[in-house]
């Protein structure tokens, strides 16, 4: 057998000095000091952005970025040792950035560059414009690793260049009651090399639905929802989480002149089973105070409502949807219109298709409601479209593989508009895009003759002579 060197001179080293010896040990045993998952890019301000990281021990962790790539004059945050009682997981924030800037950062850790990110540095943010402007939003929903361990759908996300991406439920699939095996599948769909450089370099968002919150269509009598909640505001930087005294997920963000309104659908919801009358709750008291106050403070041009359950009718009573809780749906729409709130769209995932519906409100003496579905990321597909009712399709339902929503603001036009895109895997549209102006969103206004297509319209007439499935 060869002779290994550096064995014997430690054993020499423990026999004459077993102190010095066994704090050489020690320095050995640390091993290599780096990040397990992230960076991840969180919400990001004009002056201000958030960066998440899980480093591999208590080492402290900070953030250095520039404007100039070479890192000529570099700022840091403040160096925070990592905590195990936290999974080794922080939050840095970036401060004192500049509107509309590119600024190019990395992780340190204690001391030096993050090792398993050579040759893949420095990362890029971009800051937000505080003038009204045009940016670009993508979501979608339904990404299970380990029924999909390999997901090409980022790569075509990434290419499509979003100012921000917004995960609308069941980012993953934990379906557990152990805080653990939830924070298992953060960290493993944040292991994927597909996904790594978008999430490091686009502001990520996220709420939840059922597979994320613990349990499969679960709600507010899941025993788990607590711990669940505490891992969620962990792996996700989201700028809030609920209310000083009403716990949840749910948070408002602006951005570009648009104000953004993250529902929390499990926290407090009944029972998807419970009798769909008057005072059956999906939001709870609270979220729902909070999000009709938003609401009508709001001056945006558009208000985008995110939800990971359905908005539409499509599903039966009784099933994990919106559908089940029209009472408190129609109730919170009939204020806004009363109120004369402009310009609320909507937005959800879950199905495992793609959608573009309308709630025709302008029926009821409001303005149309259009609801922009995305599902599923990375999961399998279904045809339960083809048994719905979801009211009205703008388009017809898209199920023959993965996809991503694409929503285009332009706020620099004197009547802002919005454009909704629903995209493939190839990162090709499924359907032509349905554009609405600020003008149409508005009491008294109808504008979905104009937005369907050719046969979305011809099946649109034909349901309503009683001759066949809109």
């Amino acid at each position: 057998m060869p002779v290994n060197r550096r064995t014997v001179l430690a054993t020499a080293l423990a026999s004459a000095t077993p102190g010095l010896a066994l704090a050489q040990s020690n320095l050995d045993w640390v091993g290599i000091k780096r990040l397990m998952q992230g960076p991840v890019l969180g919400w990001c301000a004009s002056e201000r952005a958030v960066v998440w990281t899980r480093a591999s021990g208590p080492w402290p962790v900070c953030i250095e970025y520039d404007r100039d790539p070479l890192f000529s004059a570099p700022r840091r945050t403040a160096a925070m040792p990592a905590d195990p009682a936290q999974d080794h997981v922080q939050v840095h924030t970036l401060s004192d950035l500049e509107p509309g800037a590119t600024y190019a950062y990395r992780v340190i850790v204690d001391g030096k560059p993050n090792p398993d990110d050579a040759g893949l540095e420095p990362w890029r943010l971009t800051t937000p414009s505080v003038a009204a402007a045009r940016f670009r939003l993508a979501f979608g929903s339904c990404a299970r690793r380990a029924r999909y361990p390999v997901q090409p759908i980022w790569g075509a996300i990434e290419t499509a260049r979003p100012d921000l991406f917004v995960w609308a439920g069941d980012a993953v699939y934990a379906d557990s009651l152990e805080p653990e095996i939830l924070a298992e599948e953060y960290r493993r769909q944040r292991d994927l090399p597909e996904i790594r450089r978008f999430m490091a370099t686009t502001p990520q968002f996220c709420i939840w639905d059922d597979h994320d919150y613990g349990l499969n269509d679960q709600d507010r009598r899941h025993p788990g929802k607590a711990a669940a909640l505490e891992t969620f505001k962990r792996y996700w930087p989201n700028p809030a989480a609920g209310l000083p005294d009403t716990p949840g997920a749910f948070f408002r963000w602006s951005q570009g002149g648009i104000d953004f309104f993250f529902l929390d659908v499990r926290y407090h919801r009944d029972p998807n089973e419970a009798p769909n009358v008057a005072g059956k709750t999906m939001l709870g008291t609270a979220q729902r105070d909070w999000l009709l106050q938003g609401l009508k403070a709001s001056q945006a041009p558009f208000k985008v409502l995110i939800s990971g359950s359905g908005w539409n009718d499509g599903k039966v009573e009784g099933a994990d949807s919106w559908a089940s809780f029209t009472h408190e749906r129609d109730a919170v729409f009939a204020e806004v219109m009363q109120a004369g709130v402009t310009g609320v769209v909507l937005l959800s995932g879950d199905t495992h298709f793609g959608e573009m519906n309308c709630l025709p409100w302008s029926q009821r003496g409001g303005y149309d409601l259009y609801e922009f579905v995305s599902s599923p990321l990375a999961q399998d597909t279904v045809d339960l479209y083809l048994t719905g009712r979801p009211v009205m399709r703008v388009r017809q339902a898209f199920s023959a593989d993965v996809n991503f929503g694409v929503v285009d603001f332009d706020l620099t036009a004197a009547d802002p508009t919005i454009r909704f895109e629903l995209r493939d895997e190839a990162g090709q549209a499924t359907w032509p895009a349905v554009l609405l102006r600020a003008s149409e969103l508005r009491p008294g206004v109808t504008s979905w003759p104009t937005k369907l297509d050719n046969l979305s319209a011809r099946r649109w007439a034909a349901s309503q002579a009683g001759a066949g499935y809109y």
